[in-house]
């Protein structure tokens, strides 16, 4: 006879793997090196900015070009800008 499934259990264990994973890409990227409002903001800025498909768009070929290897990404290390969508005020915010 098998073994019932713990449905709750395995829900919970991949809501905490979700929160483990956001926080290595948030220190992985060096965005741990914000200040919680700064980052929070930035944040709620692409989320408003994520409404157009191009933002989207340029957003996911940055960071699929962060997920290449090094030796994959160009010259610069980056292949597109990073504030893409953004206002220019918010974005100097979050550069600075």
């Amino acid at each position: 006879m098998r073994k019932p499934q713990d449905i709750d259990a395995e829900i919970k264990a991949r809501k905490a793997l979700r929160v483990r994973q956001f926080g290595e890409l948030v220190v992985a990227t060096g965005a741990d090196g914000l200040d919680h409002e700064v980052l929070a903001g930035v944040l709620l800025a692409a989320v408003e900015a994520s409404k157009q498909p191009e933002t989207l768009e340029a957003w996911r070929r940055k960071g699929a070009g962060f997920f290449r290897p090094e030796s994959a990404r160009g010259a610069d290390g980056a292949a597109d800008d990073v504030g893409a969508g953004l206002e220019p005020d918010n974005h100097r915010a979050a550069a600075g």
